[in-house]
């Protein structure tokens, strides 16, 4: 004898299930963030001798498997702490206008790495009591590792935000964009202006991409340029997150760009 059960599966409201994530984390409790790096010299061969060595030990498996040389592998010396250098790093954060959710971002940079860093440091231990949340796109594998590695290389303290070694997964407070896309998933990298199309977020690419910072930097000295890419990644970056919570995306109206 056969027994049958009809279950009646209710029906699933999308925007209730988007709505319903990160409910817990508090908007006005994170900063966001995105930093442009150049390589340490923007040519090859004014790198020391031993620098040199070091990076073509480095970049076998890329010389290798592109059938490249160490010097054109070394477009891709920006992403590596120990042979670039931030230019840029930009901060936002929410607070709340009368009632109207606002996006306020600062940047930070210039051609002295460590002023920058200073800088962005003194942000981050204004609101060190406060338990702030930092968040970024592919944070957790390039920017917090990175801003990490050159305080450390400057001869800097730690901010304790960045400061993570022997603290637990949840004193860890970082949060970002691309792994929570992933959903467990360990698929390949999703970029930031993908996403932004996806989620219809005006794109953070107008003017500049990734592979032109070194030359708008070297070449252009056009660092106000830099800024601006850096600033639209953060916009960007927030407004993801917003769309991950179900809520719509802030008006131009409400962002407001802090330049002192």
């Amino acid at each position: 004898m056969a027994f049958f059960c009809f279950l009646r599966i209710p029906h699933i409201n999308q925007s209730n299930k988007l709505s319903s994530m990160l409910q817990h984390i508090d908007l006005k409790k994170i900063i966001f963030l995105d930093i442009e790096t150049v390589p340490l010299e923007y040519n090859f061969k004014d790198l020391p001798k031993k620098t040199i060595d070091l990076w073509d030990k480095k970049t076998q498996y890329i010389q290798k498997h592109q059938e490249i040389t160490a010097e054109e592998a070394y477009s891709k010396a920006g992403i590596y702490a120990e042979f670039g250098k931030i230019v840029c790093i930009s901060a936002g954060y929410f607070a709340q206008e009368k009632g109207t959710l606002t996006l306020r971002v600062k940047s930070f940079f210039g051609k002295n790495e460590k002023e920058i860093l200073i800088a962005f440091n003194s942000l981050l231990n204004k609101t060190l009591k406060e338990n702030y949340m930092l968040c970024a796109h592919n944070g957790k594998e390039f920017d917090f590792p990175f801003i990490g590695r050159r305080n450390l290389i400057n001869g800097l303290e730690l901010p304790s935000q960045l400061d993570i070694a022997g603290k637990k997964p949840w004193e860890i407070l970082h949060l970002d964009t691309m792994e929570l896309w992933k959903f467990g998933d360990y698929k390949h990298f999703t970029s930031l202006d993908l996403l932004a199309h996806v989620f219809n977020i005006p794109s953070p690419k107008q003017e500049l991409d990734g592979s032109l910072v070194a030359k708008t930097y070297y070449e252009e000295n056009d660092l106000e340029k830099i800024k601006n890419y850096c600033q639209n990644d953060v916009i960007t970056i927030a407004q993801l997150l917003l769309k991950y919570k179900g809520k719509e995306i802030i008006k131009n109206e409400d962002i407001e760009i802090i330049e002192k």
